[in-house]
């Protein structure tokens, strides 16, 4: 039988057959947790939406929690839950394995979380500070365009 082997998730797909490996649902991904990591992960889920309003869906291995603009997204490993934050500033604490500039005004921090009671402060307080700052930074965006659009317009009628 003709076919192909995905590159993605090495699933064989006979010809003809629709495939689409990066469509996922955040049941499916959390399936196949332990008890422990299930238990940290709807904590950590419910701590999310407590925040207040935004959309929550998986992608690919990930599940991605934003407003404009995704500020934490969760990787699910078989012994922990890789965390990812996204911050104005870098973070200087042991809960904090790596984190590096994601832009001019984010830097991501990579956090593993084994048990239930780790989802609780420091890292709630971050997470919040991640929501409120995905806020500020897209207003941001905003005057900025606003600014450089109304600077171009300034110089088209400047005499040369």
């Amino acid at each position: 039988m003709p076919g192909r082997e995905c590159y993605h998730c090495k699933q064989w797909i006979e010809d003809g057959e629709e495939h689409d490996c990066w469509t996922t649902t955040e049941a499916a991904l959390t399936q196949e947790l332990s008890d422990d990591l299930r238990d940290a992960w709807e904590r950590l889920r419910e701590t999310a939406v407590s925040l207040g309003d935004q959309r929550i869906y998986a992608s690919h291995k990930s599940i991605m929690f934003s407003r404009k603009s995704c500020y934490f997204f969760v990787r699910l490993k078989k012994n922990f839950l890789e965390l990812c934050v996204f911050l104005g500033r870098t973070l200087k604490a042991p809960q904090v394995r790596r984190s590096d500039r994601a832009s001019k005004s984010k830097v991501y921090h990579i956090i593993h979380i084994k048990h239930r009671d780790e989802v609780e402060a420091p890292i709630t307080e971050w997470l919040q500070e991640a929501y409120e700052l995905s806020d500020v930074l897209v207003s941001n965006t905003v005057k900025v365009r606003a600014k450089s659009k109304h600077k171009r317009k300034s110089n088209r009628n400047s005499p040369r």
